[in-house]
């Protein structure tokens, strides 16, 4: 058996169901005075000293090895019972990994049946203070190609070629003693690269991790993986961190600083009241611009309507367990965010999304707010950032129009500049970068090209992300900007929070990044960037309190 997506070779414990008494679930010992399940989780908590794990290795004679370099290791895993040992599939083998000398052996058992582990005997583990070892969320792979979702756990290995104790308590809360031990470490090759080398193959594990948890849907074990996957990269070297790449995993994943997290507040809290004012926002995992412009709107509409309880809702679940993974935030997803309101008593419900248009994200918003529809004595959308799309690209309106005056005027004056006029004598452009969508609603950004036309902004240039609209790719823009004459490129998100697309699709040093492409044409002689959401603009901060104000008077809540 093996994890899958490269994790190596990993140990399963079989429990066997049905065992007769003194024997259930474990296939040891019951430990004397055995709580229920409860008091051990309460142990784990409590805030006292911890209980020291001192070496019980037994005596038979075997001369003890020193743990080998730091590294990751398949080595034999024995235990003192038929009951409970390796899966079969793996003939006795498990997975070492010693870091600064000290080694941890990773487990995966047969089941979900055992829910907390102790590195020493049952006793010590039910005395207050004593530290569980909480179980892991693991994919396991059979022979035949089918996988299991079970439970493992990483157990500190006090010395190699002796017996040590580890106690276990499954659903009943019975402890039960039993004596393993590990034994011939041998470099263990990645699965996923073909490496031999123990640095690589810790890497891999780790990417393999946070790839699991790189999801679009949450589940019950989603939390857990989070943990595990940050946990498993805080035991990685400054070496082995440089070498984590898979799907989705990179260095920078974990390691990126985006900021101060302390700084954001996730608006998560209970004691709602009867009347919840619900921020909606697809997400941002870069700390600062979360705090600044999501939470920069999120405060102006608590501070407009003091009345109402604000609270936060992301729609990414990627982007929620990014934040969760790497720096312990947890934000409410739609299904949690929406409970949590129905479990506070909330009699009326305003929802404001701060997503620029009616496309994907809010129509997905409100077809999971009409499932809640009878919660609530009062439930209404607001309209989103550009208001309605109109029906065709001539169609603009006043929200289109405050939007290009307020982000065209935050960008000037951050150049430098004291007019729009003034920074096209210098021969300088503007280019509002969007995402862009297949949705019928893409024909907003073309309307936003013809609203900063109407304006008379000659310098002023609308493209997206994912070319979609055509005309708003970034070749296609790029030779808009040159037809104009203009030798000198501004690159600013037109999104609600400058998040990854500003700093890596837009701003970043990849070939395929805008900035990479404006100067590989050769013809422009600078190019900035502007790493500026539209949620940092006080302007935008009012017309969110607007849409909100008219959401709550058409439904008659006042203000």
């Amino acid at each position: 058996m093996k994890f899958s997506r490269g994790f190596g070779r990993v140990i399963v414990f079989t429990v066997i169901a049905g065992m007769t008494a003194g024997m259930s679930g474990c296939g040891g010992a019951p430990a004397s005075g055995s709580t229920p399940a409860a008091a051990s989780v309460q142990a784990s908590s409590a805030e006292s000293t911890p209980v020291s794990v001192s070496s019980t290795a037994a005596s038979d004679g075997a001369e003890s090895k020193a743990a080998p370099a730091d590294g990751t290791y398949s080595v034999d895993f024995t235990t003192d019972s038929e009951m409970f040992h390796v899966n079969e599939a793996d003939k006795g083998k498990g997975t070492l990994t010693v870091k600064d000398g000290k080694m941890t052996v990773h487990v995966s058992l047969a089941s979900t049946n055992i829910l907390k582990m102790f590195p020493g005997t049952a006793a010590d583990a039910q005395k207050t203070g004593a530290v569980l070892l909480e179980h892991t969320n693991d994919t396991v792979k059979y022979s035949d190609g089918t996988t299991e979702e079970v439970y493992g756990f990483d157990i500190p290995v006090p010395a190699l070629d002796e017996e040590f104790s580890v106690a276990l308590v499954g659903t009943k809360g019975k402890w039960y003693d039993h004596k393993v031990k590990v034994s011939n470490p041998a470099p263990e090759e990645s699965s996923a690269s073909g490496s031999s080398d123990p640095d690589q193959a810790a890497a891999d594990k780790v990417a393999a991790m946070i790839d699991k948890i790189y999801v679009k849907e949450w589940n019950e074990n989603t939390d857990t993986q989070c943990r595990d996957a940050k946990k498993a990269w805080d035991a990685l070297s400054d070496k082995q961190k440089t070498l984590v790449s898979g799907e989705h995993a990179s260095p920078e994943y974990f390691g990126r600083d985006t900021g101060d997290v302390a700084k954001d507040d996730p608006l998560n809290a209970d004691n709602i009241g009867e009347n919840e004012l619900l921020v909606v926002s697809f997400g941002t995992s870069f700390n600062t611009s979360r705090a600044s412009d999501i939470g920069g709107i999120e405060k102006a509409l608590q501070k407009a309507y003091p009345k109402w309880s604000v609270r936060r809702l992301f729609t990414s679940q990627i982007i929620i367990n990014h934040i969760y993974a790497r720096d312990g935030e947890k934000i409410d997803n739609t299904v949690q965010a929406l409970d949590r309101a129905v479990a506070n008593g909330v009699k009326n419900l305003v929802v404001q999304p701060t997503h620029l248009m009616h496309g994907t994200e809010y129509d997905l918003l409100k077809a999971a707010v009409e499932k809640y529809k009878d919660k609530f004595k009062t439930v209404v959308i607001a309209e989103p950032l550009l208001g309605e799309v109109g029906e065709d690209a001539s169609s603009v309106n006043e929200d289109k129009e405050k939007v290009a005056a307020a982000v065209t005027a935050s960008s000037v004056s951050l150049a430098g500049y004291d007019s729009l006029d003034a920074a096209a004598a210098d021969g300088t452009a503007f280019v509002f970068m969007g995402h862009g969508t297949s949705h019928s609603a893409a024909v907003t950004y073309d309307q936003m090209q013809e609203q900063v036309k109407k304006l008379n902004y000659k310098n002023v240039f609308i493209g997206t992300v994912e070319g979609k609209p055509a005309d708003t790719a970034c070749e296609a823009v790029i030779e808009k900007v040159k037809a104009a004459g203009y030798k000198k490129v501004i690159l600013r998100p037109l999104m609600v929070v400058a998040g990854d697309h500003a700093n890596n699709d837009m701003a970043g040093d990849d070939t395929d990044s805008w900035k990479s492409q404006f100067a590989a044409t050769g013809y422009f002689g600078s190019i900035g960037s502007q790493i500026e959401g539209l949620g940092g603009i006080p302007e935008i901060e009012k017309m969110y309190i607007d849409h909100t104000r008219s959401a709550l008077e058409s439904a008659h809540l006042g203000s």
